[in-house]
């Protein structure tokens, strides 16, 4: 190797002058070497120049080479650096200990000039193998948390564009989304012990909820104006219509994974809740009548928090409740309408849910102020149709 190659850096540590004048001498042709007389100064070059590889001597005065190999292991900037005692320490004993601190290999003295230099040569290989595999694992993991991030972002944007869309032409939205996603979260994290739940709410799960339960009513875009915006009680052919809107937020994300080519675990429970939040612990919900531990986890933590939500908005055609009339409510339906365990949860943490709802407060003024005004809208597109207004 010339000069210009001679990259790698080797520190010697040894209090004898003449030693340190034979392995300078033995290596400098392949390698830029740096000297210190003591282990004292041996860790201070150590730590301002990391190089790439420490020849170290054991006996030592004030210092000897077991202490020096052992303050190199306790720092984090010298830690991986390999470490060869060279000494005339010639017993077992002694190499077995150089070994145990750490040291990668072990010559004693007096030195063979090629078996000094083969194995610095080696030892400076395995460790620029090491560090390019280390660099390149980093920078792998870099770039997944980046992709990572860059997904997770797609999804926010995805969701946030969905849900606008269908906040346009509900009028019972607002923040309702915004609370109903935080109720899911901290009932799904009071519940993330509870061994029914454990396994299936683990902190990405959790996660997943709290981003893709936005998407539960995302199926009302379908819903006709007439029915999705009436200021009052529902006929019973217009609530079948009403009831449609599970289906058809499922089905939309249903074609949105068929598009994919593969199931999504974010698409997968975002399905999951708009199929299933109206379903009911005793079957006698809708769309498909599920009971009990045959409705997803994830339906079941929104149909708690979707109610609760409901019960406590205002609406043009109901006033809003109290928190404590919303959580009886909630208490009453335990195991008829709601999965016991998760209206337990729910009633556990009433506080952290009521600090939610205060949080995301909608304003009433504006609330029922948009929904004349897209009522009035509604009559006014009938009566140009020559429909009923």
């Amino acid at each position: 190797m010339n000069d210009s190659d001679a990259e790698d850096v080797v520190l010697v540590i040894d209090d004898t002058a003449e030693n340190l004048a034979l392995i300078s001498e033995v290596l400098r042709s392949e390698f830029k070497v740096k000297v210190a007389a003591n282990g004292e100064r041996g860790l201070q070059l150590a730590q301002a120049t990391r190089p790439d590889l420490i020849l170290l001597d054991i006996m030592m005065p004030e210092m000897d080479g077991y202490e020096v190999i052992r303050r190199l292991q306790e720092s984090e900037v010298t830690r991986d650096i390999p470490v060869i005692f060279l000494t005339a320490m010639r017993s077992v004993n002694d190499e077995r200990k150089g070994l145990d601190l750490g040291a990668v290999d072990y010559i004693t003295k007096p030195i063979s000039q090629p078996i000094v230099q083969a194995r610095v040569r080696n030892h400076l290989q395995m460790k620029a193998a090491r560090d390019f595999l280390k660099y390149k694992s980093e920078f792998l993991e870099r770039e997944v948390q980046k992709r990572t991030r860059e997904v997770e972002a797609i999804q926010e944007v995805t969701i946030r564009t969905l849900t606008s869309l269908a906040e346009t032409r509900d009028i019972d939205t607002g923040n309702h989304i915004r609370r109903t996603q935080s109720y899911v979260k901290v009932i799904a994290s009071s519940l993330s012990a509870h061994p029914r739940f454990a396994a299936f709410l683990t902190p990405g799960n959790i996660d997943l909820l709290y981003r893709s339960a936005p998407l539960h009513d995302i199926g009302k875009i379908g819903i006709p104006d007439r029915i999705l915006l009436k200021p009052g009680k529902l006929e019973p052919d217009e609530f079948a219509i009403m009831k449609t809107h599970t289906t058809l937020g499922g089905d939309a994300i249903t074609h949105a994974e068929l598009a994919l080519g593969r199931e999504v675990p974010f698409l997968k429970l975002a399905k999951e809740i708009a199929y299933g939040h109206h379903e009911k612990w005793n079957g006698k919900g809708y769309p498909e009548g599920l009971q009990g531990d045959d409705i997803p986890i994830s339906a079941r933590l929104m149909a708690v928090a979707d109610v609760y939500d409901a019960l406590i908005s205002r609406r043009v055609y109901k006033p809003a409740m109290t928190h404590e009339q919303a959580v009886a409510i909630i208490r009453d339906g335990r195991g008829e309408q709601f999965d016991p365990d998760i209206t337990d949860a729910f009633i556990r943490i009433e506080g952290e849910i009521r600090g939610i709802a205060n949080r995301f407060r909608d304003s009433n003024e504006a609330i029922v102020e948009q929904a004349e005004r897209m009522v009035r809208d509604l009559g006014a597109e009938h009566i140009e149709m020559g429909g009923d207004a």
